[in-house]
This record gives structure tokens, sequence and C-alpha cells, in this order.
């Protein structure tokens, strides 16, 4: 299984049905450009790390929405760009990365390979081989580790591996331009292997289709297992995150890796959750993942998933920008264009945040829009109310209040709500809503 590095990704499995804008768009070029510059830092929420991070004043096409971030690493970069976008981030780490500098394997490993120098060294992450590096020289052994990798074929994985590369003072002979382990094993297996020694510094998961390939064609293969992941220390925020997917109180939940899906995947079955987190993520929120590796695990469980055309934060950024509006269901009440988001509306494009137990009650209008809902039903959808309808005229009042504008719903007496659906509404919609007046 590859891990999680938004560069390890084939575009040769991309499914060209579920690709973001294509990075030849202008606007995907802006954006790039926008995201090359260092992130800003996301705010410390005084409360609880796992607690939404709300946008600032303003809003960006991502404001109302709340998504699940479930990086170890470049989190606070993700974040970053989603909040500058507006939107409210939910951070739970799905793995943790232990470093093997003390490790007995690394070390055994290292002096494997300066004992009996490789024909072939691939170097898959940048912070695997800055950390490979940094723990030969705390034994004694960077200068030889050095100068034996300046004497072999070196490919570089992407072109952060190759920065580190050079950064060491050392330099790649090729690396490939789709920045997968395909394509470096292609390489490999077309040069031919019979009989050559080849390093593999591995990244965090084994790679056994890999590791077995060139050893079927002859190869002497020597893994360096430079770090692993692990499951979080604390996993209460991965536990709240589960919860909330399966509340729908997330609107996505992002994903660079595929062990941190199968971390998740692994820890809701631990809970007995998963079930309900599979239908979350079938039916209601929304699956972005970094590229066709990272979805695979959520694939083999019918999961569909989107994904953007580069396998960047940048691009997974925009994608979410243009999905997430475009699920938000909008219409025409009370002579008000009415947009329905995660945790807000915009009504005539006026951002007007709605609290929970109000958006539930909204949602439930909307799934039938013109149509009475009964207080009853209404009350089946908010959260620890009871059985007092009470509840709902409360959560009704509230949910006026915060729309600004309270002819938005009408109250049907001694049998419920609706929306004030506009005579002028799609047929569709108009029909629907004549059968409940």
């Amino acid at each position: 299984m590859q891990m999680d590095d938004p560069q390890r990704q084939d575009p040769q499995r991309q499914d060209p049905q579920r690709q973001g804008p294509p990075s030849q768009d202008p606007r995907s070029q802006d954006l790039q450009r926008q995201d090359s510059q260092p992130p800003d830092r996301p705010s410390q929420d005084p409360q609880s790390q796992d607690q939404p991070r709300r946008p600032p004043q303003g809003h960006g096409p991502l404001a109302g929405f709340t998504i699940g971030v479930t990086a170890a690493r470049r989190a606070d970069e993700l974040a970053a760009l989603l909040q500058r976008r507006g939107g409210s981030v939910v951070h739970a780490p799905a793995l943790r990365i232990v470093q093997l500098a003390d490790d007995a394997e690394l070390l055994t490993a290292t002096k494997e390979l300066i004992g009996q120098v490789p024909d072939v060294v691939v170097a898959t992450t940048a912070i695997g081989f800055r950390g490979w590096v940094g723990a030969a020289d705390g034994w004694g052994l960077g200068e030889e580790l050095l100068s034996c990798l300046r004497g072999v074929e070196l490919l570089a994985r992407g072109p952060k591996v190759k920065g580190a590369i050079r950064a060491a003072g050392l330099t790649e002979a090729w690396s490939p331009t789709s920045e997968s382990m395909a394509e470096v094993l292609e390489r490999l297996l077309g040069e031919g292997v019979e009989g050559r020694r080849i390093a593999l510094q591995l990244h965090g998961e084994p790679l056994p289709g890999f590791v077995e390939a060139l050893r079927a064609g002859g190869a002497d293969v020597v893994v360096v297992p430079v770090y692993r992941w692990m499951p979080p220390e604390d996993l209460g925020p991965v536990d709240r995150l589960i919860d909330a997917t399966v509340a729908r109180t997330v609107d996505a939940v992002t994903f660079t890796s595929a062990p941190a899906v199968a971390s998740l995947l692994a820890r809701a079955e631990e809970r007995g959750r998963l079930p309900e987190l599979l239908d979350a993520l079938h039916h209601d929120v929304l699956a972005a993942c970094v590229g066709p590796v990272t979805a695979l695990p959520l694939q083999a469980r019918g999961i569909d998933t989107v994904q953007p055309g580069r396998f960047r934060l940048g691009p997974l950024v925009q994608l979410l920008c243009a999905e997430l509006p475009g699920r938000a269901r909008t219409l025409p009440v009370a002579g008000h264009l009415m947009e329905v988001r995660g945790h807000a509306v915009l009504v005539d494009g006026e951002l007007r945040p709605v609290p929970p137990a109000g958006m539930a009650l909204l949602k439930a209008l909307t799934r039938r829009p013109g149509w009475v809902v009964s207080r009853a039903d209404l009350l089946r959808t908010l959260p620890g109310a009871g059985r007092d309808e009470h509840a709902v005229e409360t959560a009704m009042a509230r949910l006026r209040t915060a729309l600004g504008a309270p002819k938005l719903i009408h109250t049907v007496v001694k049998r419920g709500y609706r929306l004030a659906l506009d005579p002028s509404a799609d047929s569709k919609y108009a029909e629907e809503g004549s059968e409940g007046t």
C-alpha cells in the first residue's frame, strides 16, 4: 500500500470522470500561484484542536462548509488553504509518523549498503531521505553513506525528493514525470534488474508489489525503513471526526494517504460505527482524496471519491471549492435566493450562520421544497430533542432570526411548516409544493 504523500499517485489510474478542473485552466494556475506562497498559520483555537476552526469575516467559496482533515503531515498547510477560502476545519490526524533514527533495522540496512554498495538507490520521500541521512550522521556514518550514494544510480520519485538529494550534495540520475512509483518500476524493469543490487527507501508502508516485481526480475533488493506510520496516540479527535461524519455535521473529509484512510476505517470498525461511516460517505459526506492511490481503500468499500487532476494540496482545495458549492441546494424562496450549505445559508449572497438545530430543520424542509413538514417529523430531526414539540417552535424561531428573513418559512396552522417557495420556481418544485399546501 502506498502512503500518504500527495506526490505518490499514478495519473494513469486517474478516473477521468472524477477529475477536478484541469491544471491548464487559468483559474487553476492562479490558485496554484496563490498556494505556492507560504501558508498562513492556522489560528490556535483555545478549545480542543479538533473543534472547527472558523473562517475570518467575509466569505469565500467554502464559507458555510466544514471539512475534516485527516493528514498527519502538512495538516496546518491544508487547513490554512481551506480557511483562506472560508471553510471551517476539523483536524483529526489519523496517523502519526514514528521516526526510526534509533531503530536497529535502519542501522543494519545502512551498514549493509555501506559495506556492499548497491547499483541503484530509489529515494521515495524527501522527509524519509533527510531522516535517513540525519540518522546516519547521528551514528557517525553520515560521510560514509553520502560517499556510497555518490557512486550509485540515484532515482528520485518526485521534485521534493530531488530537492532533498541535492541539499545533501548529491545528484539524482533520473526522476519520473508522473512522480509515481509505477513509472520507477517500469524504468527499472525496462533496463533489466537481473543481478543488480537495488536499495529502496521505504516511506512508512511496505511496497510488496514493487519489491516482489524487482526480485522476480532477479534483483537483490535491500529495503531501508526510515519511518513508520502508526495510529495516533490520542484517538479522541479521530473518534469525534467519525461521529461528526456519521451525524453529517461535516460536509467533506479529505485524505492525503491510503494509510490514513485505512486507519480511519479501522478505528470506525473498532467502535462498531463502520457501517454508519460508510453510509455517510456514500450518500452525504464528500470523500476528497489527493489521488487515486489514496482513494483505493474507499473505492474497495464502494465509496465514490473525488480527486484533483494534479496530486497536490492546492488542486485538492480547488476541487473542494468547486464540488461543495455545487452540491449545495439553491432555491427561490419568498423573493430571495437561498443556498443551503453545511452550517450556514446564503440569502441573496449574504452568509447567514445557522445553529445546528435550525440547520437540521431547514434541511428537512429543503428535502421537500414547498411541502408541509409536520412538527412531529421535524422533531425527529432535532438531535436530543426528546418528545416535546415545543422544541421545534423554539428552534424554528431561532432559525428565522438567523436567516434574517422570517417569511422564508411559513407556518401552516395545526400542520407544521413549509418553505415559501416562489411561484416562479422550477416546475418540479412548484408541483411538489402544491401537494403540500
